[in-house]
């Protein structure tokens, strides 16, 4: 997975010097030049609170969530979902507080997919999403924070990738966006945000569940684009649960291999 035109200076659209954000899709990405930050120690912490929703989905389900070996049958070829709009990210988010919000929301779902269980695309998203000083003191943190032990908890091995048979999903979906503060240099923008997480096979213990929570990330206009540099979740609002019935593992497999990730959220 990769993020598309990342941290080009200029010429990709019409010389905007703007991101173009993309769920990841390959390993590389360039790092932009950013001004040195004081949040430094906060922004470090920061990587905790990233982790919390999948920390507490490990710890509820034992060491492994092997899958059953045997054919997975013919799968459907999967793909992003094709986004609608008029050029919503094409040039990178407006420097406005609307860019604000759709800056916010789609890095919830960058940081919140399942590329972040894989240290290539991981380092591609961190890159593009953070300002390069929260990048660079976070990339280490992470590293060590994505660790073998802990993925191993969530059913993937030490490649972040899940066991024959089994389908591991880690979505963010936006809900709403709030600007809590804006400034021409900075912005806070909450995301109230459904996340997905789970290990979807026959010998799964640990099934794809829902969280509820809210995202708030503090921007910085740097580059002629806004990027993160502190952010910091909270559980919920959280509404009552419907009536629906639960999906079986298979369902769970089938639907996300037929739907992908959207390509952008706000």
């Amino acid at each position: 997975m990769s993020l598309g035109d990342d941290h080009q200076s200029s010429g990709d659209y019409g010389g905007t010097g703007q991101t173009r954000l993309r769920l990841p899709e390959e390993d590389g990405a360039s790092r932009r030049g950013g001004r040195s930050s004081s949040r430094s120690l906060v922004t470090v912490v920061g990587v905790v609170v990233l982790l919390i929703a999948a920390i507490a989905f490990a710890n509820r389900g034992g060491d492994d969530s092997a899958s059953a070996e045997g054919g997975a049958g013919d799968k459907p070829k999967t793909s992003a979902t094709a986004p609608t709009g008029t050029r919503p990210v094409q040039s990178g988010f407006a420097h406005d507080e609307q860019g604000a919000q759709s800056a916010a929301a789609n890095y919830a779902v960058a940081l919140g997919s399942d590329g972040m269980f894989k240290k290539g695309s991981r380092h591609a998203i961190v890159d593009s999403v953070y300002t390069s000083t929260a990048a660079a003191k976070l990339q280490g943190a992470m590293d060590s924070a994505y660790s073998a032990a802990f993925l191993s908890k969530l059913g993937l091995d030490a490649n972040g990738n899940p066991p024959k048979g089994g389908t591991f999903v880690s979505r963010t979906i936006p809900v709403g966006t709030k600007v809590e503060q804006y400034s021409s240099t900075s912005a806070k923008v909450s995301v109230w945000y459904m996340g997905l997480i789970g290990m979807s096979g026959e010998a799964s213990v640990d099934p794809v569940s829902t969280t509820w929570k809210t995202w708030t990330f503090d921007l910085e206009w740097v580059g002629n684009d806004w990027k993160v540099g502190n952010d910091v979740q909270k559980d919920g609002p959280a509404p009552v649960p419907g009536d629906e019935r639960a999906a079986s593992s298979d369902e769970i497999s089938k639907a996300v291999e037929e739907y992908g990730g959207f390509t952008y959220a706000r």
